[in-house]
């Protein structure tokens, strides 16, 4: 009998400078909208109104930026991290180019670093990501690292670890062409708070929160064709639980901070992002805020603001992201550090 199906990559698969194409390429519609609008409380007006998109100088309301990370993420996921134990961080992120309805996403990577465990049985990966429309235009590129098991005892070669930026600089932010916030609509946007509102060292309380039902994160991960088997296959924890995937966790803090961060209307880059700690069905996520940094762009009205969105647990001390000995405490789901765009 001829073998014809797979079980994925182990980390001995891998091979540095190696550029994997992935399958398969996905055409965006209307319904991946709808359905991310479903599962989280996103509302964000430059993504959900064409003609608000209009005012601001658009041809139309983009797609929410994180569906088209999840897009090119989920791609990458049975090449990438199908035997993953989790996916550790990110780094360089930035999105390029404006997704519409109609685009057509396709995913490659190229694996830029490899080091092996000391317990000789997982080893973390390193790939810088890239998705691409049918123009062959890059419309998002990020590196990532995740740990991801071993199959056989066999020697690794030397590690590689790639020295990575700390931050995306604000001169590398692309801004769609003809956004001008000139015209911003403020009461339609849902708050009056502009980028001259927030100061350095800021901290947001998001105040809401959101418990995760195990139906709403396996539609999430099967809606981004993330086929990880640690989301679908309980028996693959010792716990006997499907972890929730990272970016349902990214998402839902994302939707979260409207209350307060309302007119950080797009998200162009991400710095660096770190799953702090599992996530699972009956948790309940909150999320708060911290301004780091602002800059000044080109585009008229236009300013771009650097923020930490950290999800927790709820019951978790407000602003508290570490204890003794610099880790993060339990209770701490997601650190991210992302550049959104932001009226003046």
């Amino acid at each position: 009998m001829t073998a014809k199906t797979g079980s994925g990559r182990f980390f001995e698969d891998y091979r540095i400078g190696e550029t994997i194409a992935h399958a398969v390429p996905r055409t965006l519609s209307g319904g991946e909208r709808a359905l991310y609008h479903a599962l989280y409380p996103a509302r964000h007006a430059l993504h959900s109104s064409d003609e608000f998109a209009r005012n601001c100088g658009l041809a139309a309301s983009p797609f929410d930026d994180l569906i088209v990370f999840h897009t090119v993420f989920g791609k990458t996921v049975p090449d990438i991290s199908l035997n993953a134990v989790a996916n550790l961080g990110y780094a360089e992120g930035r999105w390029l180019a404006p997704v519409w309805p109609g685009d057509t996403i396709r995913s490659e990577s190229t694996v830029i670093g490899l080091k092996e465990n000391s317990n000789g049985k997982s080893g973390v990966v390193w790939v810088r990501s890239r998705g691409l429309n049918q123009r062959d235009e890059v419309v998002l590129n990020y590196v990532r690292w995740v740990m991801v098991r071993k199959n056989r005892a066999t020697p690794s070669a030397e590690p590689v670890v790639p020295k990575l930026q700390g931050s995306v600089s604000a001169e590398d932010l692309i801004v769609p062409p003809g956004l001008d916030f000139s015209n911003y609509d403020f009461s339609l946007a849902g708050e009056p708070h502009r980028w001259g509102d927030y100061e350095i060292g800021e901290k947001i309380d998001h105040v809401d929160g959101v418990t995760i039902e195990e139906a709403e994160h396996m539609l999430a991960t099967r809606l981004w064709q993330n086929t990880a088997k640690v989301h679908f296959d309980a028996t693959l924890r010792e716990d006997g639980r499907r972890l929730i995937y990272g970016g349902h966790v990214i998402s839902l803090a994302r939707a979260l901070s409207f209350n307060g961060l309302a007119n950080a209307q797009m998200i162009v880059a991400l710095n660096a992002g770190a799953h702090a700690n599992p996530c699972f069905a009956g948790d309940t996520v909150r999320a708060w805020s911290e301004v780091l940094d602002k800059a000044e762009t080109g585009a008229p009205g236009v300013g771009a603001i650097r923020l930490r969105l950290v999800a927790v647990k709820a019951g978790a001390e407000l602003f508290t992201l570490r204890g003794e000995g610099g880790k993060y405490l339990p209770e701490v789901l997601l650190d991210l550090d992302y550049w959104a765009l932001m009226p003046v």
